[in-house]
């Protein structure tokens, strides 16, 4: 047992692991206790506080409690924020936390404080955790929480978690997958890069990796790309470049677990019911608390990297991708636009990532065309 101490101290696992196992109690719902020198703070996010959580929380908080909010949730309350905050709560009233949170008319009602490193960390571990970006924070003593069954963990985990699972990123599995249209697949698992997620590089026919490779970061969009929502044009995208790819040459379509633009599912779907209510994508993100785009793409390079890939004929309308892979030393010899159909219900989405986010989609051009073959 002590040789495999020594292997999780010599490559960082041991503060691996403990953030890992702090991200499963955040999303059951469990408070997590994070720790800097000898400062302590208990750690809950607001989606999975109840009156029976706040009810056992009350005598540690003891007025010192504190709603910490990320800076676009913020500026939804009224405030011209471009950093993250903490609220004061004299009592943990759900009502009032809730609103802060996620009420779509909600204004700030008290000063807002700038954040320790405590804080920073619990909004981290709240984004690794795919839950909305609300944390509950409480000062605490060491040892008012020992024999308490706590995860504890030091915030130097947090902050070096991510880089950690980039560093492990690894192969663990590759089979051939014969798809529609595109018989002559296989799939390469990918482990590491994003946590506790698997990634797959999906590898068309048979590309010369030596020469400029066709190659498609594209983010999960489990409404799209299974169940075919008219909403946006992900499972569209998804299999015309395995088509295309399976008639040019081959290429390499990279899926990553990115939910929601990095949201999570869960949070994708608070946002879907905003754009219900006549919030655009973006906006309704920010409602949430979520920045236009959380997702990273370096890893998306490293698993390209590891594939032998080092010059890549990318289809994208994102020029964040792009500037992704060329900052992470790969050569994009071009780009090429990947465009689905057009319906009612995903126009207004396609106009919003052109006019707010810079994607390349000529979405007057699309509806033209989409005319004239009707």
């Amino acid at each position: 047992m002590t040789e495999i101490k020594h292997i999780l101290e010599t490559e960082g696992g041991l503060s691996q692991v403990a953030v890992e196992r702090a991200i499963s109690e955040i999303r059951a719902g469990r408070p997590v206790a994070l720790k800097s020198g000898r400062s302590h703070v208990l750690v809950t996010g607001v989606e999975a506080l109840d009156q029976r959580l706040a009810e056992v929380l009350a005598p540690m908080a003891r007025r010192t409690a504190r709603l910490v909010l990320p800076a676009p949730r913020l500026r939804r309350l009224g405030l011209d924020r471009v950093k993250p905050g903490a609220i004061a709560l004299p009592h943990l009233n759900l009502a009032r936390i809730a609103a802060l949170s996620l009420e779509v008319g909600a204004r700030i009602d008290a000063p807002v404080a700038a954040l320790g490193k405590l804080d920073l960390a619990a909004l981290e571990l709240a984004r690794l955790s795919l839950v909305l970006p609300a944390v509950v924070v409480i000062p605490v003593s060491s040892r008012s929480i020992e024999g308490e069954g706590l995860v504890r963990i030091e915030i130097k985990a947090i902050e070096g978690y991510r880089n950690g699972t980039l560093r492990d990123l690894r192969i663990v599995g590759r089979a051939p997958v014969p798809l529609e249209g595109a018989p002559d697949t296989e799939f390469v698992i990918f482990r590491g890069g994003e946590g506790l997620r698997d990634q797959v590089a999906v590898i068309v026919g048979k590309p010369d990796f030596g020469k400029p490779v066709t190659v498609r970061l594209h983010s999960a969009c489990l409404t799209g790309d299974l169940f075919g929502s008219l909403k946006c044009d992900c499972g569209d995208q998804l299999r015309h470049t395995a088509r295309h790819m399976a008639e040019s040459g081959g290429g390499v379509l990279l899926y990553l677990d990115q939910e929601g633009r990095g949201n999570g599912l869960s949070n994708k779907m608070r946002a879907y019911k905003l754009q219900a209510q006549g919030f655009d994508t973006y906006d309704a993100d920010e409602v949430l608390g979520f920045d236009h785009d959380q997702r990273g793409f370096d890893f998306a390079a490293l698993m390209l990297k590891q594939l032998g890939i080092t010059h890549v004929q990318i289809m994208t309308n994102n020029p964040l991708k792009i500037a992704a892979l060329e900052a992470a030393g790969l050569e994009v010899v071009s780009d090429q636009r990947i465009l689905g159909r057009l319906t009612d219900q995903n126009i207004r989405y396609l106009a919003s990532k052109r006019d707010r986010a810079g994607h390349f989609i000529d979405v007057d051009a699309a509806v033209s065309l989409a005319g004239a073959k009707d």
